[in-house]
């Protein structure tokens, strides 16, 4: 057995040297004892750089840097080698034992010869590979990823409002911009839009990041999101910090210009903390996002803030209609009309629309829809309840505090789509002791402009303009009904609301109706009279104007103890209050203004806790009982504008005689602080202007039917340190207003910048002998302006007496009109001239001309009103005669003029 043992090794080395003769290689099998323990060694190198290797490229990974491919190829090849080298070294022990013959000989040589030669190559290649993986830097910054397309409902009228905010993005100076707007006003289908938008259109931004924050959302929520945009790795990004993560973003970001877009923010989000480098002009970044509240746009320093509005009826009804399908509305004639008055319930509100849309598509009768229109009225529809409303109710509830929260339902006691006057509705506020920081209603007045315009900022009120010589705000017909159902879900039961404004009622409210109810409203219905005695021991608030009342049931207010706020206004058939009023001895607003009482009853001396009293526009009040005003103790507003003219004798009227006796009563109310007053003698206003407190009460004065004088000094008016409104009315007589210094006593503030600076609207009518009203230059924040049937007036601004004004403000050439907001021109034969050069006009957004004949030329050139949008209303024939500075000027306002016929 032996030499056949030896024949057999003999011969295996026959045959391997030969090989090896031929291949050119050394004896593997001899050096095998050598190489064994050499690979083990130079695997323990391998793996110690793979290590280092892969630590440097998952600290890189955490930086936001992507490794090089080269690095991630030696990584790769590394790891092969290392498991191919793992299992030689395994299979050495084995192939150890079968050596004999002091290792230069094997019992299986072609075995032993086939590993050595493996074990001898590994060893040469790991020595190779170890060499290749010297590496300066192993990643590199982020490329550009390209834009995550997101999935979009498809947005209806929102072309115009893309096109102004892509016009933005390529404004250098708009590095944040702020998009704002109710909930379910579509804000979140615009950002997405843009965030495609970047996708398909041609720009050098290199990086586009989409992140919601929404109401409960962290920093590391953001960084979370902003982190998984960047495709950072989650095994290493979930476990380090918020400082770190804000790094890691930072540095990925500072070099790039990149858009970053955030989706639903409810407070500031401080971009140091978030890692996000702010847009520059120097960086050429973008930050947009979309918030409910314009504050938080200011918060967030947006250089634009662009309010995403809610949809015009054409699109809206588009938008209603695509979400019904043609299907249900052609399944009956009378389908298609009353799917419009569903759309229009909805107030181009798109959640709204999209949502009711979506609950009708398959309903199919006349019934059906019918139905849904009364539940829509009547605010409980499911579908709004339980999709709109909620959506909507985190406005609400992330007011501040409930006084705010009172404020705002408080609104939904006008009718739908009503302008509410700003003032008044701080007044009732005030009334109703909702604002209770304050104890004076001028002070007060601080805390209900703060209110309404945070209300404004956030969207859940409206900003209208100036109506009817009032600022107004208006609330949004979804908004009301959300208003409503929270009262019924939320409010406690004696907080009860009762709103049928503008219900079309032609009877009060049954007695059961009025149980438990705090705040009534039945304004704007068609109701004569109210002839129950409703028991409602908790009513505060009852609102019962613009309605068609003749006749109140003296017993009407027995059992109404604690109501403060009375509105009959705008009731102009009702000519006798009930005597019953008397028992009102919670009341402490009454409003009067426009109704036909001819008197007012003796009996309202009971109401001494009064503070609001308004008689505007009474034009058949002929008598106030003497010593009733001056009883009124608490009374810290009264209006009396524009009341009739007395002629009759009785002794017991203040309202006889002038004016004087109305002075002196109301010199005796001490808390008096705000006064709408009309004076009709110039010995009136003598008196009028000798008591000082008047100066800081009056706010807005009337002077009509003056005809003692021919000239008027309007100087004589100048302390009146908050006059806000000056009626000139009927004054026949009177052929000029002069700017003469005054000789008696002047306050030492008085200058151009406090003189008449508080006032802002000016009415001149009936003073047909007027031909100039130069001195309202001398108001510098004047916003409304209407001269009407001053048959002699040939100029607005006379050149003549413009050195006249310099003289007494200390400035040559002011410049007029700069905060003039609308400008009414009526029956004016003579006018000629408004003023002698083109204006700026930059507030400008309504010229009204009616009746001036002769006006030929506006004060206007191409640069006038630049970017308002301004109205120009007037004749056809007088539009065609205007001359104009040049082509261009006639160019830009053409599409302004509006024709009244």
């Amino acid at each position: 057995m032996g030499n056949c043992c030896s024949l057999q090794i003999g011969l295996e080395n026959f045959i391997i040297r030969g090989l090896d003769s031929i291949a050119g290689h050394a004896n593997y099998v001899c050096k095998l004892q050598q190489t064994l323990p050499t690979l083990s060694a130079a695997l323990q190198e391998l793996r110690a750089q793979r290590n280092d290797l892969q630590s440097q490229v998952d600290l890189a990974e955490q930086r936001l840097l992507r490794p090089f491919e080269q690095v991630q190829l030696w990584l790769s090849k590394a790891e092969t080698m290392i498991t191919e080298a793992e299992k030689l070294i395994t299979d050495g022990p084995q192939q150890m034992n079968s050596l004999c013959l002091g290792g230069c000989a094997s019992t299986n040589y072609l075995s032993s010869y086939k590993f050595g030669k493996k074990v001898a190559e590994m060893l040469q290649e790991i020595s190779d590979h170890k060499s290749k993986g010297v590496f300066e830097k192993v990643a590199e910054n982020q490329p550009a990823g390209s834009v995550v397309v997101r999935p979009v409902e498809q947005p209806v009228a929102l072309e115009s409002t893309i096109q102004k905010v892509w016009s933005c993005i390529e404004d250098k100076d708009a590095g944040i911009i702020g998009l704002y707007g109710l909930g379910g006003v579509g804000k979140t289908t615009l950002l997405t839009k843009l965030n495609n938008k970047f996708g398909t259109t041609p720009n050098d931004f290199e990086v586009v990041i989409w992140a919601l924050v929404s109401k409960d959302s962290d920093v590391g929520k953001i960084q979370d999101r902003i982190g998984g945009n960047l495709g950072i790795s989650d095994h290493s990004w979930k476990n380090i910090s918020v400082d770190q993560k804000a790094t890691y973003i930072y540095g990925a970001l500072r070099k790039k210009r990149f858009v970053v877009l955030l989706d639903d923010l409810w407070e500031r989000v401080d971009l140091n903390q978030v890692g996000i480098p702010k847009p520059s002009q120097e960086n050429g970044s973008k930050l947009i996002f979309t918030t409910r509240s314009l504050e938080i746009c200011g918060e967030m320093e947006a250089q634009k803030k662009i309010k995403v509005e809610c949809l015009e009826t054409e699109k809206a009804w588009e938008l209603f209609r695509d979400k019904v399908g043609d299907e249900t509305l052609n399944s009956h004639p009378d389908i298609h009309n009353l799917a419009k008055e569903v759309a229009e319930r909805c107030g181009g509100l798109p959640l709204a629309l999209i949502t009711i849309g979506r609950a009708m598509a398959c309903k199919t009768t006349v019934g059906e829809w019918k139905y849904a229109i009364e539940m829509l009225k009547r605010c409980v529809m499911p579908k709004m309840e339980n999709e709109v409303f909620p959506l909507l109710k985190f406005s609400y509830d992330t007011l501040p505090n409930a006084t705010m929260k009172c404020c705002l339902l408080y609104c939904c006691l006008y009718p739908e789509d009503y302008y509410i006057p700003k003032k008044r509705l701080g007044e009732y506020w005030f009334c109703e002791g909702l604002l209770n920081e304050f104890d004076r209603i001028s002070e007060a007045q601080m805390q209900g402009d703060n209110i309404i315009g945070s209300l404004l900022n956030v969207c859940l009120l409206e900003n209208c303009g100036e109506i009817d010589g009032e600022d107004c705000v208006k609330m949004h017909d979804v908004i009301r009904d959300m208003a409503f159902w929270i009262t019924r879900e939320f409010e406690a039961t004696e907080d009860r609301f009762f709103v049928k404004a503008g219900a079309q009622l032609f009877e009060e409210p049954d007695a059961k109706a009025w149980e438990n109810v705090k705040r009534m409203s039945v304004m704007k219905n068609s109701i004569r009279v109210l002839k129950g005695t409703p028991k409602c021991p908790n009513l505060r608030t009852l609102f019962l104007s613009e309605n068609e009342l003749e006749v109140i049931n003296d017993g009407f207010f027995q059992f109404i103890p604690h109501l403060t706020v009375l509105d009959l206004s705008r009731n102009e058939y009702l000519q006798v209050l009930p005597e019953g009023i008397s028992q009102l001895v919670s009341l402490e607003c009454l409003d009067l203004s426009d109704t036909c009482v001819s008197e007012l009853p003796i009996e309202l001396k009971s109401l001494t806790k009064l503070k609001m009293l308004d008689l505007n526009f009474m034009h058949n009040l002929r008598k106030i009982p003497q010593h009733l005003i001056s009883s009124f103790s608490k009374l810290q507003i009264f209006r009396m504008w524009s009341v009739g003219d007395i002629d009759n004798h009785d002794e017991d009227n203040v309202l006889k005689g002038g004016d004087e006796k109305l002075i002196e009563e109301l010199k005796g109310l001490q808390r008096l602080n705000i006064l709408s007053i009309g004076i009709k003698s110039v010995l009136g206003l003598e008196r009028f202007l000798s008591f000082n407190l008047f100066r800081c009460w009056t706010r807005a004065l009337l002077l009509k039917n003056f005809r003692e004088s021919e000239v008027f000094n309007v100087l004589c008016l100048e302390n009146l340190e908050r006059i806000e409104t000056l009626e000139l009315l009927h004054c026949a007589s009177m052929k000029e207003i002069k700017m003469e210094k005054l000789h008696t006593w002047v306050s030492s503030s008085t200058n151009y910048t406090s003189r008449f600076h508080t006032l802002s609207k000016v009415r001149i009518g009936g003073c047909f002998k007027l031909k100039d009203v130069t001195w309202v230059i001398l108001a510098p924040n004047l916003r409304s302006l209407g001269v009407c049937q001053c048959a002699k007036m040939e100029e607005i601004l006379s050149e003549e007496k413009l050195d006249e004004v310099a003289g007494v403000i200390g400035i040559p050439h002011p410049k007029p009109f700069l905060k003039l907001e609308s400008l009414y021109l009526i029956d004016l034969p003579k006018l000629k001239s408004i003023y002698r050069d083109a204006l700026p006009f930059p507030c400008l957004t309504l010229i009204q001309i009616y009746g001036c004949i002769e006006l030929k030329k506006l004060p206007l050139n191409s640069d006038s009103a630049k970017g308002n949008l301004l109205s120009i209303v007037g004749g056809k024939l007088w539009w065609q005669k205007v001359e104009w500075e040049d082509e261009a000027t006639r160019h830009a306002f053409l599409p302004s003029f509006k024709p009244r016929y």
